[in-house]
C-alpha cells in the first residue's frame, strides 16, 4: 500500500488503532481494518456471549453489581458488564435492541441524569456564569463555546460546540493539553489556549480545582458531598502546571464520586417510593447516571413522574436537576416523556 511507518512493533510496523486512525485518511484499507476489528468485538463480546448467560430459570441475563470496586464509588456491574452496552456507533447501539422485558404489555421506562457531573461542578465551584447557564436552561456546551470563543451564542458552530464538550468533560477527567488536541485533532498549543481561556471565563472551576487539591494534599484524601473519602497522595504545591495523575484523581473523585453519591441516593428513594405506591415497577440497572426499569405499559406516566421526582429531590443542589425520561418495547428504541 505504500503507506508511512508511524511506529514499530516488535514484529514489524505497528497497526494499533492509534496508528491505523492516521493511516485511515490516505488510504481506504485502515479504516475497513479498523471497522472488522470493532465489529468482531462486537461478536465476540456481545452477539456469541449474552444468550449463554440466560439463566434456564428466568429465561434472563442476571448480572452481578459491584459496590466496591470503582475507586470513584461509582457502581460497576459484571457477568456481563451491562455499564458497558455499546453506545457510540450505530453497530454497538443495535446491541441495546436484544434488550427487552420479560414479559407481555410490559415496557422498559429509562431515566437519565442530564449533565449530571457538570451540574455538579457548577455546584461546587459556585461560577457564575455556570451557575446562570444551568439555571437559564441553556445549552452548557454552547454557552461555553460561546463564552470562550467571545461570540454570540446563537453564532456558535458544532465544531466550537463539540470543542467546548470536551474542554467542559476534560475539566472533570484533568484531560491535558496533549489529550484535548488529539481528542480534536488540533495542536497542542490551539489546546493549551482553549484550555487557558476556558479558566479565565470560569475563574470559579479554576478555584475550585485549587481548592480540592489544597485540601487533598493537608488531609491525604478527596472528599465526595456526602463525605466519602479516597485516599489520594501526590498532590504537588505549585499551580499553573500540568496535573499530575494524584491531582486529576483527586478533581475527578469530588466530581464523579458527588455524582455517584446523588444517583446511590436517588435509588433508595426511587426504590422506597415505589414500595409505598401500588405500581408493580421493577428496577432493573444502573448505568452510571441512568436508572433501567420494567414496568406495565399501562403504568408508564405515573412512573415516569414518580422517578423523576424522586431522582430530581434526592440532593440539593445550587442548578437545577434534569431528568429525561423515555420509554419503548426495548433498550434501544426508546420514546421521549416530556
Amino acid at each position: 500500500l505504500k503507506l508511512p511507518v508511524i511506529r514499530k512493533a516488535r514484529t514489524g510496523p505497528s497497526t494499533d488503532q492509534d496508528v491505523l486512525e492516521q493511516l485511515a485518511p490516505m488510504h481506504p484499507i485502515p479504516a475497513k481494518i479498523i471497522e472488522r476489528r470493532q465489529l468482531t468485538k462486537l461478536k465476540g463480546t456481545y452477539l456469541d456471549a449474552l444468550p449463554g448467560l440466560i439463566w434456564p430459570e428466568t429465561g434472563r441475563i442476571h448480572a452481578t453489581f459491584h459496590q466496591t470496586v470503582a475507586a470513584t464509588g461509582r457502581l460497576s456491574s459484571s457477568d456481563p458488564n451491562l455499564q458497558n452496552i455499546p453506545v457510540r456507533t450505530d453497530e454497538g447501539r443495535r446491541i441495546r435492541k436484544a434488550f427487552c422485558c420479560g414479559q407481555d404489555n410490559q415496557v422498559l421506562l429509562c431515566a437519565d441524569y442530564s449533565q449530571i457531573e457538570l451540574r455538579v461542578m457548577a455546584h461546587f465551584s459556585q461560577d457564575a456564569a455556570l451557575l446562570s447557564a444551568f439555571r437559564g436552561g441553556q445549552d452548557i456546551h454552547a454557552a461555553v463555546a460561546a463564552e470562550v470563543f467571545g461570540i454570540p451564542q446563537d453564532q456558535v458552530t458544532s465544531d466550537q460546540r463539540r470543542a467546548a464538550k470536551a474542554v467542559n468533560f476534560g475539566v472533570i477527567y484533568g484531560q491535558t493539553s496533549w489529550g484535548l488536541a488529539a481528542a480534536l485533532n488540533i495542536d497542542t498549543a490551539a489546546a493549551a489556549e482553549f484550555i487557558d481561556n476556558y479558566f479565565a471565563k470560569y475563574p470559579g472551576v479554576s478555584r475550585f480545582c485549587e481548592t480540592v487539591l489544597r485540601e487533598t494534599q493537608q488531609t491525604g484524601y478527596a472528599r465526595t458531598i456526602l463525605n466519602r473519602r479516597r485516599p489520594v497522595t501526590g498532590i504537588r504545591r505549585l499551580t499553573g502546571i500540568q496535573r499530575n495523575l494524584a491531582e486529576r484523581t483527586a478533581i475527578n473523585t469530588v466530581i464523579q464520586g458527588s455524582a455517584a453519591d446523588l444517583i446511590k441516593l436517588a435509588m433508595l428513594r426511587v426504590d422506597e417510593a415505589i414500595r409505598q405506591s401500588s405500581l408493580q415497577a421493577t428496577m432493573l440497572m444502573q448505568i452510571h447516571d441512568e436508572l433501567v426499569f420494567e414496568t406495565p405499559r399501562a403504568s408508564v406516566h405515573e412512573l415516569a413522574g414518580l422517578v423523576t421526582q424522586e431522582m430530581q429531590n434526592a440532593m440539593n443542589l445550587d442548578v437545577p436537576v434534569v431528568v429525561d425520561v423515555s420509554f419503548g418495547d426495548n433498550w434501544l428504541d426508546q420514546t421521549d416523556i416530556e
